[in-house]
């Protein structure tokens, strides 16, 4: 029985591709640990793992909400959070390492804590990618703008002076590239196909791409419309009011079924009237939903677009980010998804038309479904993180 430790970030979408894997290694009679967040607690307990808490010492949950809005785009900002936070759980971290000693540790690739622990220690070291891996090549599908690069240049005095902090606490880091990029030295899993990995071709056999993990409906979802058409803009950024009143004004009158998932940020009651077609909920049951969906509105978070095309689901996509930028781009590239270029009520309802109509969105969809269904899944997370610790025996 080998002793695995995982690491992740507090996220849904980095913490949900990961459960079925720490099933599977389970399932082979390994132990497995897992530092993440008390939110996250109940979902790691139940796929097998021993839970660790990390709530004391993120620095992340302790940022002001005009930090909060800023983290992730500002690179200063970002990289003095995941200093401070792999500062925090230094002593703990390395004296459960110590105890625990693991055979290998496993972090998403944003827990640069994780890796920076490993490294620090000498401890197999396999990295968790819930969106892209990137190198030269597969980079180029999410350029930066001038305004973002001016911005990266500027904040290079704050960030080197981060980095020292981390090499004064003997961490043998020489740069923010070794937080924040990819090592294509390290055994690194990655939650795609390569289909939908631009340039898979380009990275070392030890990536594995693995496709995404997806659990099990919990409940059952009744089509009662001749179309079902499916919105939401993921869990972090959904405070859309006005895209919500346009995407009910655009579907107002069709007999199409629509499901409108807002989050928690959003007064449903600010919505007004609803047409008899139209259902709004804070929160669904999405795998449900896509599975009976013929077309999904989407902020093209890499975990939504996945799930809505490992259904066959053609996407009409609204990005907020560079990354989501980056899942749209290679979903337009495969033809399984248009991007949303305004948000007018007939802009909406023009393109929900189109991606349900041309049967070539949802022909490229089923295609990069059925890869990610070919891809090994958690079985061959699995193996790539085995062959890690067997290899350092």
């Amino acid at each position: 029985m080998a002793t695995i430790v995982f690491f992740c970030i507090p996220a849904h979408g980095h913490t949900n591709p990961t459960l079925n894997v720490v099933r599977e290694l389970k399932a082979r009679g390994h132990r497995v640990v897992y530092y993440s967040y008390d939110e996250f607690r109940e979902k790691i307990e139940d796929a097998g793992a021993e839970f660790v808490s990390c709530n004391g010492n993120d620095a992340q949950l302790h940022l002001t909400k005009e930090e909060g809005a800023r983290i992730g785009a500002d690179l200063a900002l970002s990289t003095r959070v995941l200093v401070d936070t792999t500062l925090s759980l230094d002593e703990p971290v390395c004296r459960d390492m110590e105890r625990l000693k693991p055979d290998c540790i496993v972090a998403d690739s944003m827990a640069v804590w994780g890796k920076a622990v490993a490294k620090k220690l000498g401890i197999p070291f396999v990295c968790s990618t819930t969106t892209f891996a990137f190198n030269r090549e597969s980079a180029k599908i999410m350029p930066h703008s001038l305004k973002e690069t001016l911005s990266m240049i500027l904040s290079m005095g704050k960030v080197n002076a981060q980095v020292k902090r981390l090499q004064q606490a003997g961490y043998p880091v020489k740069s923010v590239l070794d937080l924040i990029g990819s090592d294509e030295s390290v055994p690194t899993v990655v939650y795609t196909s390569p289909l939908f990995q631009p340039s898979a071709e380009t990275f070392p056999e030890h990536f594995a791409f693995v496709g995404p993990s997806i659990r099990p409906a919990r409940s059952q979802v009744v089509k009662t419309g001749e179309k079902l058409v499916y919105i939401s803009m993921g869990t972090v950024r959904n405070d859309m009011l006005p895209l919500y009143r346009a995407c009910v004004q655009a579907v107002k009158g069709t007999n199409w079924q629509v499901i409108l998932s807002v989050g928690d940020q959003v007064d449903t009651q600010m919505l007004g009237a609803l047409p008899e077609n139209v259902s709004v909920f804070p929160s669904v049951d999405q795998i449900a939903v896509l599975q009976k969906a013929d077309v999904f509105l989407t902020h093209c978070g890499m975990n939504s677009a996945s799930e809505g095309l490992y259904f066959g689901v053609p996407l009409v996509m609204l990005p907020q980010t560079s990354e989501q930028s980056g899942v749209a781009a290679r979903a337009e590239q495969l033809g399984a998804g248009l991007r949303l270029r305004r948000t007018t009520p007939d802009a909406i309802r023009a393109a929900l038309e189109k991606a349900m109509k041309d049967p070539s969105y949802r022909e490229n969809a089923e295609k990069i479904g059925a890869s990610f269904r070919a891809s090994g899944g958690a079985k061959a997370a699995a193996d790539c993180i085995a062959g890690c610790f067997r290899a350092e025996k």
